[in-house]
């Protein structure tokens, strides 16, 4: 703890005693460096994790003021073997930044292409996800918000293409390779299809759901996606959002849902899908579904 202090307090010296142009410049560098990691970070679980990293840094601070030496002496210890515990518990996280750092894909946004494509985006979701719905064909759509899902995506298999009814009817045709697991939807692309999602283990959740609806509200739990399911017993359409589950959606309500996510204004459409979540209630279970399906 004492060598960070010294480190960051030679460094502060170095700032603002006679800077040169390359003082400057490694200021500037490191500054955008740092900037770029955070929000690379932000957008993945591993955010929950340097939180938890600050506490323990501000209580070893706090145990050494107040002269807690056995908890200090722990909690120092823990700091110093930090870096290597990270390193094991993080590896693939690790590799997977540096993968998108030498894809550059770290410096694209999310949504590259919402202004030109949104309506194209939208009209070729809902017609696919309602030609399913007549046609009874199940469904789990999961889209990405601003926490990434690369570890669910490393589940499924990769796609990367352009968000098309064809596609998305075909990735979840009954009987072709694909079409057992989730999609992954980043911005105007799908990017993986038949991937793993974990059940909901609440308990508050209807007996007569499927597996299907119980992987979408489970998704919706652990991050800040919105999944979209078909009912392949029923045809009817859902939405998982924050753990609550929103039923028998209309075409309308499915518009609406997805400008919410791929409008430029997005703080007011937001609010619709707020609205809609309480107008609906917390549906997790409903007389159309009377059994739980294996396939759901």
């Amino acid at each position: 703890m004492n060598a960070i202090i010294g480190q960051i307090q030679a460094i502060a010296w170095n700032v603002w005693h006679e800077p040169d142009i390359m003082d400057l410049l490694d200021i500037v560098l490191l500054t955008v460096i740092i900037y770029q990691l955070l929000i690379h970070v932000r957008q993945t679980r591993v955010s929950q994790t340097l939180k938890g990293i600050a506490i323990l840094l501000a209580a070893t601070w706090l145990s050494g003021v107040l002269g807690m030496r056995s908890i200090h002496a722990l909690l120092s210890w823990l700091i110093n073997a930090g870096p290597v515990l990270l390193i094991v518990l993080f590896q693939s996280e690790i590799r997977r930044i540096l993968e998108e750092l030498g894809n550059s894909s770290m410096f694209d946004g999310s949504f590259v292409s919402e202004e030109e494509h949104t309506e194209t985006i939208i009209d070729e979701m809902v017609l696919a996800i309602s030609h399913m719905s007549k046609r009874h064909v199940g469904a789990l759509i999961v889209i990405e918000e601003g926490i990434r899902l690369n570890d669910v995506i490393a589940t499924g298999t990769r796609v990367d293409g352009v968000i098309s009814q064809p596609l998305l009817e075909n990735i979840f045709e009954p009987k072709t390779p694909l079409h057992d697991g989730a999609v992954v939807v980043r911005g105007d692309r799908v990017i993986a299809a038949a991937c793993l999602l974990r059940l909901s283990d609440t308990t508050g959740v209807g007996r007569d759901l499927g597996t299907r609806h119980r992987a979408g509200i489970g998704m919706s739990e652990i991050s800040d996606a919105t999944v979209l399911i078909v009912s392949e017993e029923t045809g009817i359409i859902s939405m998982a959002k924050g753990g609550n589950l929103v039923r028998n959606l209309t075409e309308v309500d499915l518009r609406q849902v997805l400008h919410s996510l791929y409008s430029v204004e997005k703080k007011d459409s937001r609010g619709q899908v707020q609205a809609l979540l309480r107008l609906r209630g917390r549906r997790r279970g409903g007389n159309d579904e009377q059994q739980t399906n294996s396939k759901e």
